[in-house]
């Protein structure tokens, strides 16, 4: 099966599960208001959903694995548009976070399913280009959701913006079901067989790489407005448009990511630490001048889109017989890498000030080249700048 549209229309479904997802963060303020609650409390919309996935993501993986593709990601995307649309009409806020995190336990089953379905829809020689392909809909969710959402609070009502991401989840199924042909898994392994990847040493090196390099990512990205109003002085309308310019760097950076995954794995995710810690560093130099900023963010949205899928390809690469399950793993610990670089970050903010939270990134990315230096000695001394 060789049709590569299907990583768009899969890629969509993923723009509309990021846009829930993250979305909410843009409306926290006008949910603390409409239901009368503190901002702590309203953030437990954001850190519950992922905490859920955390951990119950393999397990829900393994629950749905063998199923019929197809059929998994539309049945997730129809059960995250009726979440959104009782949201719309919570009558409380306890009512209003629970529909909200429900999805969050298949968020990650449809991440895994998507990223085997994507690759198994083009030849293994194109597998990491179509997979890129649908890191760009999280890229564009990561960006645009927040924004959009909150526009639509802003110019209609809280309800409203609900009732867009139910309506964008249900039109993102119901291209799932109407062009995305019955894609059956093609042997069904047993919980046992899947779990049994776990046991192979190389790939717990990988999966704290990934770990790690997702720390690195969001311990200074979660503090990016931050960082270039306090650092840079820029005004918030200039930050907005840098975020914009980000997102559209970080789609950009996806595609070409996938083209280097396709000539060696091995070499693109050894290099990109390196690369990544090099912005950091320019970052923390030219970060109090505007122009050499802005040409920086540039480049780090397309090296930080980057980041998703090379840790991704990285982590799946050691266990190609459980794709779905491996999948899930890299949601998982990605998200756990999430939570600890966004906890460092701030630690860094608090007490060295905004201008030193870059360090923590540099920290995260010095421990995941360790891990992939000592994986590549360790198990591959021969083959260190294979293809694949």
């Amino acid at each position: 099966m060789n049709k590569p549209y299907l990583a768009f229309l899969i890629a969509f479904g993923i723009f509309g599960i990021i846009n829930t997802e993250l979305g909410v963060v843009g409306i926290l303020p006008q949910i603390s208001e409409h239901y009368q609650i503190s901002a702590s409390q309203a953030g437990l919309l954001v850190s519950s959903f992922a905490l859920i996935i955390a951990i119950f993501g393999p397990v829900m993986t393994l629950f749905f694995s063998g199923l019929d593709r197809k059929n998994i990601m539309a049945m997730v995307l129809v059960v995250f548009a009726i979440s959104n649309l009782i949201c719309a009409f919570a009558p409380n806020y306890v009512a209003l976070l629970l529909f909200r995190i429900a999805p969050a336990f298949l968020h990650p089953v449809y991440f895994s399913v998507a990223f085997a379905a994507a690759a198994s829809s083009v030849p293994k020689e194109q597998s990491a280009q179509a997979v890129a392909k649908v890191f760009a809909g999280v890229s564009a969710g990561m960006v645009l959701g927040i924004p959009v959402i909150s526009f639509i609070a802003e110019q209609f009502s809280l309800e409203v913006s609900f009732l867009f991401s139910a309506s964008l989840n249900a039109l993102a199924a119901g291209c799932i079901f109407c062009w995305v042909p019955s894609m059956p898994a093609t042997e069904k392994l047993s919980f046992r067989a899947q779990l049994g990847v776990l046991r192979k040493p190389p790939l717990w090196f990988n999966i704290a790489t990934a770990c790690f390099i997702l720390a690195a990512l969001f311990a200074v990205y979660s503090y990016f407005a931050e960082y270039l109003a306090q650092v840079t002085t820029m005004d918030r309308k200039v930050i907005s448009a840098m975020l914009i310019v980000f997102g559209i760097s970080a789609v950009l950076g996806n595609l070409q990511a996938g083209k280097l995954l396709s000539k060696s794995v091995t070499k693109t995710t050894f290099f990109y630490p390196i690369i990544l810690a090099m912005i950091y560093l320019l970052l923390f130099f030219a970060g109090t001048y505007t122009i050499p900023t802005i040409m920086l963010i540039i480049l780090w949205g397309a090296v930080f889109a980057s980041g998703l899928i090379i840790s991704q390809t990285w982590l799946t690469s050691e266990a190609t017989k459980a794709p779905e399950f491996s999948n899930s793993l890299f949601v998982s610990f990605g998200n756990l890498g999430v939570a600890i670089g966004s906890a460092s970050g701030g630690w860094f903010l608090s007490e060295l000030g905004t201008h030193h939270i870059v360090w923590s990134g540099v920290l995260f990315l010095t421990l995941a080249f360790l891990c992939i230096v000592l994986k590549i000695k360790i198990f591959d001394r021969h083959n260190l700048f294979a293809k694949a």
